[in-house]
């Protein structure tokens, strides 16, 4: 997928966009016991530590075109982890056609680049008493100059590997060209969907609202197929009675509702 640039544009000083990509990224499954909610919770905390945020905030970087100036990172007890990267624009960067080879995946990551920043935060929480364990990860890349954010997002969508993605692109402030006039976006776009890949966008249901005139894209995706055995954590589905299969999925598919639609469904 190409991205399309505006013509050449001959600027008055720094190019003073931002580019800013946020979106929330939600895992969710089913751990039947104190026990297993706990080693779940563990899970999360040795999946996302802070080495692993680094490998990961270095990737991006390397990918939107950035410079690494400085890394720190730091865990946390009795979880979470946190990275501080300062970063700076190389020079003579463009947008570049999106790739979804990159394999990999990201508690808190904080990332300063010059004039720009990247954070993530991660939120795994778990139902007291119906067994539902949801592991939320928020990020924001937010870019000034010619890189920009949206050619990590198939790689940030691959290193999660969510059940759910709510993503917002939002373009702020103007720049210059020779002659004064300003220019509030410097590439084409229409929809955040242009910029995922086509075999990641075949695995989930996607809708989009957007307010082209304040150059706002929002797109929300969940996937389209349920499969109970991806869902389970610490248990095995043949160690299931038929009636706890299907309770148990039926909360999951109402947790992931909820979360997609962003309001709770009444029950019946």
């Amino acid at each position: 997928m190409e991205i399309k640039q505006l013509r050449e544009l001959k600027l008055y000083g720094f190019n003073n966009l931002t580019k800013t990509l946020s979106f929330n990224m939600y895992d969710i499954c089913y751990a039947k016991s104190p026990e297993h909610r706990q080693e779940y919770i563990q899970y999360i905390d040795e999946e996302y530590n802070s080495d692993r945020l680094a490998r990961i905030l270095t990737e991006v970087s390397t990918i939107i075109g950035a410079r690494i100036l400085n890394i720190a990172k730091q865990d946390y007890d009795p979880q979470g982890a946190s990275v501080t990267m300062l970063v700076s624009e190389e020079q003579g960067n463009t947008l570049e056609p999106l790739s979804d080879t990159n394999e990999s995946s990201p508690s808190t990551v904080v990332a300063h680049l010059d004039k720009s920043h990247i954070t993530v935060h991660t939120y795994p929480e778990s139902h007291p008493n119906k067994g539902i364990s949801t592991f939320r990860a928020d990020i924001d890349v937010s870019t000034c100059g010619k890189i920009s954010p949206l050619t990590a997002l198939n790689y940030l969508l691959t290193s999660f590997s969510s059940d759910i993605a709510i993503i917002d692109y939002r373009i702020r402030g103007f720049t210059r060209d020779l002659e004064g006039r300003k220019f509030f976006i410097d590439h084409k776009i229409n929809s955040i969907q242009n910029y995922i890949a086509k075999k990641k966008k075949e695995l989930y249901q996607m809708i989009d609202v957007n307010v082209f005139q304040e150059n706002i894209f929002h797109t929300k995706m969940i996937l389209k197929d349920f499969n109970l055995d991806n869902y389970l954590f610490g248990t095995a589905k043949n160690e299931l009675s038929p009636n706890e299969k299907k309770r148990i999925k039926q909360r999951l598919t109402r947790e992931m509702a909820e979360i997609f639609y962003g309001r709770n469904i009444p029950r019946v």
